[in-house]
């Protein structure tokens, strides 16, 4: 398995993940980690998101998973829909909270980001998310997850899945993340092997 040398790219969403998110918690705990950095935060610009995961793809060692969290699902999505030069270093992806960018209350600053890419993603996948989130509704989550081909877990009553709703350690999602790893690996081992 190639468990050792693999990195963990953090992907945060709108504004970035502040001190007591789950993603900075996490960037401390998991080995070989780090996060795109970007330079609109507030003011999301989808090409400077889009190439900032492009340079931190192309800058990490080793096989990489993915840890998005809402804006970051989606930038995600547009990056594996259109540069495929990279996506061969993509272990998996954990994408937590997509928002849905095409909501008709959704923030000006966010619409750019649509139309959400809804192709298949090139690499194992699994979309984390809340019948409760405020940036998107069960059914669209449940869309997203369909047309990505990942897998799905809906978790009650979890809001945005961020700090604002609890969650800052987050340690229930970080048994995920691991379970996640382990049934990618498997499923690679057997590939391989067959």
């Amino acid at each position: 398995m190639t468990s050792l040398n693999k990195h963990y790219l953090i992907v945060p969403g709108w504004n970035g993940s502040g001190s007591d998110h789950w993603q900075s918690h996490w960037q401390t705990q998991l080995p070989n980690s780090s996060r795109t950095l970007v330079n609109s935060w507030s003011h999301p610009q989808l090409g400077d998101w889009v190439a900032s995961l492009e340079r931190a793809i192309a800058q990490a060692k080793g096989p990489i998973v993915l840890i998005a969290h809402s804006l970051g699902c989606v930038t995600v999505a547009h990056w594996a829909a259109t540069r495929p030069n990279l996506r061969a270093k993509i272990q998996g992806a954990l994408l937590v909270a997509p928002a849905d960018v095409e909501r008709w209350n959704v923030n000006p600053s966010l619409a750019a980001f649509g139309p959400i890419p809804l192709k298949p993603l090139p690499f194992p996948s699994l979309v984390v998310g809340s019948n409760n989130d405020h940036t998107a509704s069960i059914e669209r989550i449940q869309h997203f997850a369909s047309e990505w081909k990942s897998a799905l877990h809906i978790i009650r009553d979890a809001g945005h899945i961020n700090s604002a709703s609890g969650h800052t350690h987050w340690s229930d999602g970080l048994r995920l993340l691991k379970c996640f790893d382990y049934y990618r690996e498997l499923h690679s081992d057997q590939r391989r092997s067959a």
